[in-house]
């Protein structure tokens, strides 16, 4: 009889994995023919998605083409754009330097852009680099983007700020940015005898081995598999309902050329990568690389900072999240009883979604070449699923656990 809890324990743990991974099979069948569905309803040219569990891929999938003519099919390594994806990987790189005191979040950004003011005297000198990383910075939402899409050099849009005062103080409201994300740039390679662009390179790409990851409209114009940029052109009403009696649209999008502008705020948007590129990525985040992405600075850059309540309202999400906070660079949600690190990204053409859950030690990312909200449904009917499908080991970990406190 002694030897019944250590039986039970053995048992739980040898069965848990055979019945997640029998669940896993079985859910992502389903989960993939549902993406299928809802890409082809909405005539998606391509995408992919990935699910990583512990430190492995368990299941990828990819879909569709890179352009809507169907020159090639997506794969494994077609390269996607990112769009604001790119802040995890800024944040991560900014705040491992301070970690290492090659740099401090606590200095103002004008230490490294002297030329960027506001209109109200010293109010500038105020943000930090860590109100950067956070979007707390005090300006307005934003703040000038539409200057992104002209034919303004950096410097020139930096001049326009003296023009702009702050909607409150740093650190005392959410604001999300762009231009101002971009900051961070300077302040990096300031730190550094290295660019932004080779320090991502060695310090992050490189140490995981994200083979097609990249910074930039060069290197991206450079690569042959990459997913081209798709803007809806018209929807048009065919008459016929679906079985819930909603009007059925066919969906006409257009092929457009990579836009440059939001390349121009490198940390903001500026990263290129295929969905393998993000398993990686996730599976580091997950702490399954620790050499590269320690303990703490996981811990530090997903620190709830500034408290995004707007969140909580958003298209498909909403009926899941209970709470909502910007770390660095990494929305931290609480969905329907645990968090999730979390970021989306949308420029022209292009849609991503990546996020991950400590607690069930599961990520998810989707990438599409088409601008569609379709990527938000997808995203939470996944994580809706989640802890169903993937709970049974935190489970027999736990009651493992509890037995042996016992013992």
């Amino acid at each position: 009889m002694k030897n019944c809890p250590f039986n039970y324990l053995l048992f739980l743990l040898l069965i848990a994995p055979l019945v997640e991974a029998s669940n896993l099979k079985q859910f992502n069948q389903s989960f993939s023919n549902n993406v299928a569905k809802q890409l082809k309803q909405k005539s998606i040219p391509g995408g992919a998605y990935v699910i990583v569990k512990n430190n492995k891929i368990a299941a990828l999938e990819t879909f569709g083409y890179t352009d809507k003519a169907k020159s090639l099919p997506i794969n494994k390594n077609t390269v996607f754009r990112l769009a604001s994806v790119s802040k995890t990987f800024a944040a991560t790189l900014t705040t491992m330097l301070a970690q290492e005191k090659q740099l401090n979040l606590s200095d103002p950004i004008t230490k490294y852009v002297p030329k960027f003011s506001l209109a109200k005297n010293g109010a500038a000198e105020k943000i930090q680099l860590k109100h950067l990383l956070s979007h707390s910075s005090g300006l307005m939402p934003n703040a000038y983007d539409n200057l992104l899409h002209e034919n303004w050099s950096m410097d020139k849009i930096i001049g326009r700020f003296d023009r702009v005062s702050p909607i409150c103080e740093p650190a005392k409201c959410y604001g999300y940015q762009n231009i101002a994300y971009g900051l961070l740039e300077p302040a990096i390679e300031a730190s550094q005898t290295k660019s932004y662009s080779t320090l991502l390179q060695d310090r992050v790409f490189s140490p995981l081995n994200m083979t097609n990851a990249s910074v930039g409209i060069n290197d991206f114009l450079q690569e042959k598999n990459t997913a081209k940029p798709h803007i809806l052109r018209k929807r048009i009403n065919t008459g016929k309902k679906d079985s819930k009696g909603k009007e059925i649209k066919k969906y006409l999008w257009r092929t457009v050329k990579v836009s440059p502008d939001y390349y121009k705020v490198a940390p903001a948007a500026g990263v290129n990568a295929s969905i393998t590129d993000l398993a990686k990525w996730l599976i580091a985040n997950l702490g399954h690389k620790p050499q590269i992405l320690s303990p703490t600075l996981l811990a530090e850059i997903t620190t709830p900072r500034i408290r995004t309540k707007k969140d909580t309202r958003r298209k498909y999400w909403r009926k899941y999240l209970t709470d909502a906070h910007y770390g660095y660079g990494w929305r931290i949600y609480q969905f329907d009883g645990f968090p999730i690190i979390y970021h989306s990204g949308w420029v022209a053409g292009f849609r991503a979604d990546i996020g991950y859950s400590p607690d069930l030690d599961i990520g998810f990312a989707i990438l599409i070449n088409a601008e569609s909200n379709t990527i938000n449904k997808i995203s939470s009917q996944f994580w809706s699923q989640a802890e169903a499908i993937f709970g049974s080991s935190k489970i027999a970990k736990t009651n493992a656990d509890s037995i042996n406190d016992k013992i």
